[in-house]
């Protein structure tokens, strides 16, 4: 590994990191919420170390594959032992161990907390855990290849190894260019719901924080009961939209906005997310209506397509507590927790376009029992995939189920019963947020043991970022200086 290569890029990203905790640093002052101070130290001990980790002298700055994986795996970890000083120096969270799993469930997009009354947190506070969500939700790495100069040929590995999906491509032949037409989308949508939000009357400042964690797919809210405490259909809907849009892959919305929109039809991906989103909504409404006696009326109707666009997007907000639900829906929604949006977008989960090509390898190897001399190729949206990715995802899926039932069985441990461990466990790698039983939306994750925080905070980690990155920093090999 290229050593200094990789200490640059961490310092470079640590003053990001910093500089970006100066807009909840100005709100904390503002507000008098007392967790000023606490947002300067922070920021001035992450500018520090940053700014003596990029003065480490090296000349050879090129970067292969391995050096940027490892980056980006330690660049993740070291974002979040640094974004969890203001929690700890403010006295909202003592422990450091809930400090960190709050980051890194902002970081990650996941939005599990360990928060047991939100709405009497500082803003400065409340600011920060939005802020975090919405920096995680494109990539800090891609913000960063977005705001400083490019780190030459090897900037693709970076983003190669942090944004979300089994197929990379670049939007534009150099990849700082892709990074700047990415954030201008994200920047664009986020402006957008905020608008939008507060023509339907919330607040700014409950606007912009719900912008934030909507587009990031993060769900942190500045209510306790989230956005049921607006009781608006109004809010309800736009938010229901914003998710929609954040779970598709930003590449397609890129050529929506070029207006080729042949390339956005034919999407098989696009496609499977729409049909499940619509089939799991009508799936759950009639349950309710035949099977929970619920009237057939709008409400009925917003919280079924409400509640399955934020679990499978990923983002966690909560209308009703779905706990209350018939088993037939919770299963639903489990299952759409599972899938997640779109490749290239801000959700997490499987991905749609892995689940397509699970299904089309099976398909393929029936036919193969059945035909065992037929030669067939599988595409996807008219173009052959590769076998070595189709084997990536195989092994991918493997690799997640087996976190999923290792996390499980470490909740477990607490003793929170079968349906609350292996959902905690689930939402933990899916970064989708509530879980179920004890741990659905109107509870949060605080009385867990410190070990199962370390073990979820890890399985956030692994699932935003496809577990690969995290798990080569287990091989020796890749330690190897060059």
């Amino acid at each position: 590994m290229n050593y200094k290569l990789v200490f640059h890029i961490l310092g470079m990203i640590l003053r990001v990191e910093a500089a970006l905790m100066l807009p909840a640093t100005v709100i904390a002052f503002v507000t008098g919420g007392g967790d000023g101070l606490a947002f300067l130290l922070s920021a001035a001990v992450t500018m520090t170390v940053g700014q003596g980790l990029t003065m480490l002298p090296g000349k050879n700055m090129k970067m292969q594959a391995r050096d940027g994986f490892a980056a980006v795996a330690l660049c993740w970890i070291v974002l979040s032992l640094f974004g969890a000083l203001p929690y700890t120096l403010s006295g909202v969270m003592p422990n450091y161990v809930d400090a960190v799993f709050e980051t890194v469930s902002g970081f990650t997009t996941t939005g599990a907390t360990v928060l047991t009354a939100i709405e009497g947190q500082p803003s400065g506070i409340l600011f920060w855990r939005a802020q975090t969500q919405w920096m995680g939700g494109m990539g800090v790495l891609v913000l960063a290849l977005a705001l400083v100069p490019k780190l030459g040929e090897g900037s693709v590995y970076l983003m190669r190894a942090e944004s979300p999906g089994p197929i990379k491509s670049k939007l534009t032949p150099r990849i700082n260019d892709t990074a700047k037409i990415l954030y201008s989308i994200y920047i664009g949508l986020t402006a957008a719901e905020v608008v939008c939000l507060k023509i339907a009357g919330m607040p700014w400042f409950d606007s912009v924080i719900h912008a934030f964690t909507t587009i990031s797919t993060g769900g942190f809210s500045v209510k306790n009961a989230s956005i049921a405490a607006y009781e608006s259909l109004t809010i309800e809907w736009i938010i229901i939209v914003f998710m929609f849009l954040s779970g598709v892959n930003f590449a397609l919305l890129y050529f929506a906005l070029l207006r080729n929109f042949r390339a956005v039809f034919e999407s098989e991906e696009l496609r499977s997310y729409t049909f499940m989103t619509v089939g799991a909504s009508a799936l759950i409404a009639a349950n309710l209506v035949f099977h929970a006696s619920w009237a057939l009326d709008a409400r009925t109707v917003t919280d079924s397509v409400f509640q399955v666009v934020t679990l499978m997007t990923t983002t966690g907000y909560m209308t009703y507590d779905y706990v209350l639900w018939p088993t037939f829906s919770q299963v639903i929604l489990i299952l759409v927790m599972f899938a997640g949006g779109c490749a290239g977008s801000t959700a997490g989960g499987i991905k749609q376009i892995r689940v397509v090509l699970l299904f089309k390898n099976l398909r393929r190897e029936v036919q193969r029992i059945l035909h065992p001399r037929v030669v067939k190729t599988i595409k996807s949206d008219g173009e052959r995939v590769d076998e070595p990715i189709l084997s990536g995802i195989t092994l991918f899926f493997f690799a997640y189920i087996f976190i999923l039932l290792a996390g499980a069985l470490v909740v477990a441990w607490d003793d929170v019963g079968f349906t609350a461990a292996f959902t905690a466990s689930l939402t933990c790698i899916s970064n989708v947020g509530p879980a179920f039983d004890v741990l659905g939306p109107t509870c949060n994750f605080f009385f867990l043991s410190n070990g199962s925080k370390i073990f979820l905070s890890a399985s956030m980690l692994l699932g935003r970022l496809e577990i690969m990155p995290l798990l080569l920093l287990l091989f020796p090999s890749l330690w190897k200086k060059r």
